[in-house]
């Protein structure tokens, strides 16, 4: 889809009630996560992060979606396909901030630059102990990407008909921090294999685009 049309669309998500969690669980690789979340808002110490869910025009002028592969590290999302974002520093005034301050680090597009439409449902992700705020964003610019050389391997230019082919909804065996070999929902874009929290957050995305384009 041309961008200019998806601009005149996307501006209505506004107006759009969230789908919420239960969208999100069609995606979701462990059943107890609902039960977790509700154990973690009794802790005092669970961690708070904001991610962007960033749609630009490529230099075609299609539509496209930014997701990140992370380094390899001794952590429980080496590897692993993301959004842009990280956690909520002390300078940071809220999460939308944080996820606009991550963005700018991670992949160089101008906070600036980048109208955050929505704030989409939170997610508990409990490997990591972490509350994580996804915002929807909008840029009106081919991006000049300059990937955060220490935290992001590879950047994947997802193609909006790409992910809202029903194609890209899979079923992987996959070993996880928490379980080996288990059956879990994802994504297949660009060929890589997305799940977890970033998979159950690109289901209510996808849900939202789904009732506009």
């Amino acid at each position: 889809m041309q961008f200019q049309e998806f601009e005149k669309q996307i501006v209505k998500v506004a107006n759009l009630a969230l789908p919420g969690e239960a969208i999100q669980l069609q995606m979701a690789p462990i059943e107890r996560l609902l039960e977790l979340k509700k154990i973690a808002r009794g802790q005092e110490n669970p961690r708070k992060a904001g991610v962007m869910a960033l749609f630009y025009p490529s230099a075609s002028f299609e539509t496209h979606l930014i997701l990140i592969l992370r380094k390899t590290y001794k952590g429980v999302h080496s590897a692993q396909v993301g959004f842009p974002g990280g956690k909520l520093e002390l300078g940071d005034a809220n999460l939308k901030e944080a996820a606009l301050r991550e963005t700018e680090e991670e992949v160089g597009v101008s906070s600036k630059s980048i109208s955050v439409l929505k704030e989409l449902t939170e997610i508990y992700i409990p490997p990591s102990n972490f509350f994580v705020q996804p915002f929807l964003g909008i840029t009106p610019f081919t991006p000049s990407f300059v990937p955060q050389l220490d935290e992001v391997e590879a950047l994947i230019e997802v193609p909006l008909m790409h992910f809202m082919d029903d194609s890209v909804l899979v079923t992987k065996t996959l070993t996880t921090s928490y379980a080996t070999n288990i059956e879990v929902p994802a994504f297949l874009l660009n060929g890589h294999v997305v799940w977890g929290a970033t998979a159950m957050m690109l289901s209510e995305v996808r849900e939202l685009l789904k009732q506009l384009l």
